[in-house]
C-alpha cells in the first residue's frame, strides 16, 4: 500500500493508499499516533478510500512538551481538516477516544459522508467527574489550585470550565460507534444515550476495554470497520 509522509502546517501526517477522490480523516486518541491508522487504511483502501492521519500535539513525532488539550487539539484538527476538505471530494471521519471528543468540538458543521467512532469520549464532563472522584478532587479545590497533577493527566480549572460550558451531545452526521463493555472511561449509559439522541449505529464488544488492545480486539475492530464502511446510511 502506498504510504506518503507529509506535513500540514508543520504537523506530521501520512497519506495512505492510491489516489482517490474519497478519504478517511483519522484522528487518534491519547498515547497513540498517526501510525495507528494502518488497519483502517488497509481495509478502506480496498473500498476506494485513501486515509490521512496525523500526530496530535505531544504525540508521535510532535514535541512532547506541548499539551494535547482541547485548544491545541482543535487548533491542529482545524488545520488538517481544512487541508483535507480542500483536496478530496468526499471526506469521512474515523476518530478514537480523545480524537472523537476533539472532532465533536469542531467538525459538526463540515460535510462528512460518514463517521466511525471507536471508544469515543462523547461526554467529557462525565469523564472529568469520574477522574475527580478517583483522586478525591473537588471543584472547589480545583478552582483554588488551578492545576492538579494526577496519575492520569494534569487537571486544570480552565479545562474543567470549558468542558462544563461546551457540551458535545449534538452530532448531525451518519455515525457508527464501537465501544467496549469494559470501558471504564465512558459508561454504556453515556454512549447509549449519545447514540440514541444522534441516531448512531452502536456496536458493543462486551469483553473489550476502552483501548481495544487485547488479543481478539484487532479482529473485532477490523470486522466492525468492514461492516461500517459498507453499510447503507
Amino acid at each position: 500500500m502506498d504510504m506518503r509522509k507529509i506535513t500540514v502546517g508543520g504537523i506530521p501526517a501520512i497519506i495512505w493508499g492510491e489516489p482517490s477522490e474519497r478519504v478517511f480523516l483519522f484522528v487518534h486518541g491519547k498515547l497513540s499516533s498517526k501510525e495507528a491508522a494502518a488497519q483502517l487504511a488497509e481495509l478502506v483502501r480496498r473500498r476506494g478510500y485513501q486515509t490521512l492521519s496525523f500526530d496530535l500535539p505531544g504525540h508521535g513525532e510532535r514535541d512532547r512538551a506541548e499539551r494535547c488539550d482541547v485548544w491545541n487539539g482543535v487548533r491542529d484538527l482545524r488545520a488538517v481538516s481544512d487541508y483535507v476538505f480542500a483536496r478530496w471530494k468526499e471526506v469521512s471521519l474515523y476518530a478514537c477516544s480523545l480524537g472523537a471528543y476533539l472532532s465533536l468540538n469542531l467538525l459538526g458543521d463540515r460535510p462528512l459522508q460518514r463517521c466511525l467512532f471507536q471508544s469515543p469520549i462523547v461526554d467529557m464532563e462525565h469523564l472529568t467527574g469520574k477522574m475527580m472522584e478517583w483522586f478525591g478532587i473537588t471543584p472547589e479545590r480545583l478552582e483554588r489550585e488551578k492545576e492538579i497533577d494526577t496519575p492520569v493527566d494534569l487537571m486544570t480549572w480552565d479545562y474543567y470550565r470549558y468542558v462544563l460550558t461546551h457540551p458535545t451531545d449534538s452530532w448531525p452526521h451518519p455515525t457508527f460507534i464501537l465501544c467496549g463493555g469494559r470501558d471504564d472511561l465512558q459508561s454504556r449509559e453515556v454512549i447509549g444515550r449519545f447514540a440514541r439522541e444522534n441516531k448512531a449505529v452502536l456496536t458493543v464488544s462486551e469483553n473489550s476495554a476502552h483501548a481495544f488492545m487485547d488479543e481478539p480486539d484487532a479482529e473485532i475492530v477490523g470486522r466492525w470497520i468492514e461492516l461500517s464502511a459498507d453499510a447503507k446510511i
